[in-house]
């Protein structure tokens, strides 16, 4: 065998904090026991949740798509349905995220801008005009006023006609990931947690189709995690969550089944094909092993997928054509249930309708052309890819054991151990990168003199004054009694043990705007301000 001087360099691994990578693997690298293994749609699902894969259907193709006002963002909802969309993923407006109102001083330049304006029930009706929710899946990324956005949805549904039983689709709920890595939180982890699980058990009583919390590892890994941190401070997240829920009294399997999880797919496509493998056994494990679910259905992690938006370059952006490509045969080969193609222009700015377009079409052509749907772990076997799942796995256990040992997530959240390793570890890509050690292709390699952007899609001031005055006439109109009596009675269940949803639905009706609910709730829980943890 030739010697390590024959090689490019002296050391390979997946990513800069990754895993080593040998220069051949072979079956004694897998060892792979059976147990760990079993066939698709068989626990610990390794291999796929479902015995058919892609077989029997495919994936959810759920652009996430939601900029300036309601009607902007419900015509580009229309326009993704009529190219092949199979489901919607709603993005807010960071205003709306952070419990304010358009018109409110501290939302002034943001209106708009990463998202759709909803500041009420009359926002959210127009943003599904001729769209019949009863039809269709919505995901929407929502976690700080997730309660509030959830009972708006749910009315602007049944207005419509639709039976909220019915309903399908996802509210992100993820509180947690919030305090490690994106930071639009609003109150306290112990008032928080309280809203989560007040979603999710509702939802399992009412909304028994719809996804109650989608716990996200996406953040974590665009503010730098590795893979194996992503999953596991993912999984400890996860754990934390069905806790709670099992403190209210609540029995794992009557809810568990209806959790979802959402994680980032990186350029090294290997890598996050064994994340995938390794994920799904885990969660297995710990639902049956740790909390005693005999529910296959909570056992089978389902999980959203999301191109890695961190790996996205401005310089030479139609290379981000062949970074998501990449990106989306992982999600695929790793068996996701949806996706989510980033657009190549979105390291310059929200994506155009064209960039939306071959986003969109990045994944039918893998799903239509590729073959790569047509069996099941079509990677599984795989001498590198079973060694690197069964590495993956047992570095994210000592993660998972670590916080265990702090405590719980929400204990290690505090005590900064989770902040901190991410933090180390996008330190050191960062150190790679600008050594040149990590290279990105048009960034610190590959340079070429550039012309000016193409034309991108821009957000003008005009719709904050459009939105304020649309407000304003929302506030003259409405009854006022029944708005005040509405918001007395989110006061008083916030103060009291009750499920808050049902109060939430009531201020949704009486068009009581999201900055005044938001405001109810600051009164009772307060503010949290993020303590010096590095």
């Amino acid at each position: 065998m030739a010697d390590k001087s024959s090689e490019r360099k002296t050391e390979f691994k997946t990513t800069v904090d990754g895993l080593p990578v040998k220069r051949v693997y072979t079956a004694a690298d897998a060892a792979v026991r059976d147990e760990d293994l079993g066939l698709p749609g068989e626990y610990p699902f390794t291999r796929h949740i479902m015995p058919t894969g892609y077989r029997g259907r495919l994936w959810t193709m759920r652009q996430y798509a939601g900029f300036g006002t309601v009607e902007e963002t419900n015509e580009r909802f229309k326009y993704l349905y009529k190219q092949g969309q199979t489901g919607f993923s709603v993005a807010f407006q960071l205003p709306t995220q952070e419990g304010y109102d358009s018109d409110h001083p501290l939302a002034a330049g943001e209106v708009g801008r990463c998202g759709v304006i909803v500041d009420s029930l009359e926002d959210m009706e127009r943003l599904w005009e001729g769209i019949p929710l009863a039809d269709v899946s919505t995901s929407m990324t929502i976690n700080a006023t997730a309660p509030i956005i959830l009972a708006m949805y749910i009315v602007a549904a049944e207005k419509q006609g639709a039976d909220r039983n019915k309903l399908e689709g996802t509210v992100q709920n993820d509180i947690l990931k919030e305090y490690i890595a994106r930071n639009t939180y609003i109150f306290g982890p112990e008032p928080s947690m309280r809203l989560v699980t007040d979603i999710c058990s509702f939802c399992a009583n009412e909304l028994p189709k719809w996804n109650s919390i989608s716990i996200s590892g996406y953040h974590m890994r665009e503010a730098g995690a590795t893979a194996a941190q992503e999953a596991a401070f993912t999984l400890a997240n996860g754990i934390a969550y069905v806790e709670a829920m099992i403190a209210k009294g609540m029995e794992v399997d009557s809810f568990a089944s209806r959790f979802s999880f959402f994680f980032a797919a990186y350029t090294n496509l290997l890598e996050e094909v064994a994340k995938y493998r390794a994920l799904r056994r885990l969660w297995a494990r710990i639902m049956k092993e740790r909390f005693g679910s005999t529910n296959t259905r909570s056992q089978s992690l389902r999980y959203h997928v999301q191109t890695d938006g961190f790996t996205l370059t401005a310089q030479q952006p139609l290379n981000n054509i062949v970074r998501v490509t990449i990106q989306s045969l992982a999600a695929v080969l790793g068996g996701c249930q949806s996706l989510h193609t980033n657009s190549y222009d979105e390291a310059l700015a929200l994506p155009t309708e064209e960039a939306v377009q071959v986003a969109l079409r990045t994944q039918q052509i893998i799903a239509e052309e590729s073959g790569v749907a047509d069996t099941v772990d079509p990677l599984g076997g795989s001498f590198f890819v079973e060694s690197l799942t069964n590495a993956l796995e047992t570095k994210i256990l000592e993660y998972i054991e670590e916080v265990d040992r702090l405590g719980g997530a929400l204990k290690a959240i505090e005590k900064g151990y989770i902040q901190r390793e991410i933090a180390s570890s996008s330190y050191s890509f960062q150190k790679a990168v600008d050594s040149g050690d990590q290279v990105i292709v048009g960034v610190n390699k590959y340079q070429v003199a550039e012309a000016e952007p193409r034309k991108i899609l821009e957000i003008g001031r005009e719709i904050e004054q459009k939105q304020a005055e649309r407000l304003e006439k929302l506030r003259k109109g409405r009854d006022k009694e029944k708005v005040g009596r509405a918001l007395e009675g989110v006061r008083e269940t916030s103060q009291s043990d009750q499920n808050l949803m049902p109060a939430l639905i009531e201020a949704a009706k009486a068009y009581a705007t999201v900055g005044e609910i938001s405001d109810v709730l600051r009164s009772v829980f307060g503010e949290y301000r993020e303590p010096n943890i590095l």
